[in-house]
């Protein structure tokens, strides 16, 4: 089990591992639940993922409300993140991008984003579109107020993902580091998808429900810590192991 500090530290990792990726760039966020007070959470200030520092993560209530060390400036959409923990107990960290190949699905009504690619199957299949004008009018498009996060979070509901129109996404995950992973390759299989749309003539084949929940619940530790321990040397940042087994069905030469 990983101490308080390295929870932390594994959550600036995740800012700039999210960062090289091109998930987010100066902005975008991703939280973790605060590991002894579930009903608290942990986020940066208000700064560009690359750039965040150990000294600058802050705990926030559900409502968004600042608790203790006071780094700066918090994030004007940290709503987002505690209407969603607030709503899923069994959510463990949460991601708020502009991922720039997710954002075109979320203004397109007629191609929507499908998982095609069997690493990005934890998106599921059905994946909604939060519309902000439909509950609170013409904004600016942020989610400023927990009541607007309380909103995202009902049209999220049990899934994986949401997109927001004109926006970006949020992702729920079991752990920051699935969080993390599913946030990439979300990325990769929209970019993928928008390149398949494009050959033409024939169907898109996305993966069914049967082949999604195959795959996403073999996912275990062995598959997350073979991506965290790569990306954290991408980005040159200490890897802390966790757990290595390999989950149901699958063994040590799968993927």
């Amino acid at each position: 089990m990983l101490s308080f500090n390295q929870i932390k530290e594994d959550l600036v990792s995740a800012n700039r591992i999210l960062a090289q990726h091109h998930v987010v760039d100066s902005f975008g966020h991703v939280s973790i639940r605060h590991p002894t007070n579930p009903d608290h959470f942990l986020l940066s200030r208000a700064r560009a993922p690359n750039c965040v520092e150990f000294s600058d993560i802050m705990e926030f209530t559900h409502e968004g409300e600042i608790v203790g060390h006071e780094a700066g400036k918090p994030y004007s959409e940290r709503f987002i993140h505690g209407a969603v923990y607030a709503a899923r107990p069994d959510v463990m960290a949460v991601v708020h991008n502009h991922s720039p190949n997710v954002v075109p699905f979320t203004v397109q009504t007629k191609k929507k984003m499908r998982p095609i690619m069997h690493m990005c199957a934890p998106i599921g299949t059905d994946i909604p579109t939060w519309d902000i004008s439909h509950k609170f009018g013409a904004t600016n498009l942020l989610v400023t107020s927990y009541e607007m996060g309380q909103d995202l979070a009902e049209t999220l509901g049990q899934r994986t993902v949401a997109l927001m129109r004109g926006h970006g996404s949020v992702v729920a995950g079991k752990s920051l580091r699935d969080v993390v992973f599913t946030s990439i390759y979300m990325e990769i299989n929209a970019d993928m998808l928008i390149k398949a749309y494009q050959l033409g003539e024939g169907d898109v084949i996305a993966m069914s429900d049967e082949e999604v929940a195959k795959n996403a619940g073999g996912r275990a530790g062995f598959t997350y810590e073979r991506g965290w321990e790569n990306w954290c040397r991408l980005v040159d940042r200490p890897y802390f192991p966790m757990d290595w087994n390999m989950g149901p069905g699958f063994s040590k030469t799968d993927k």
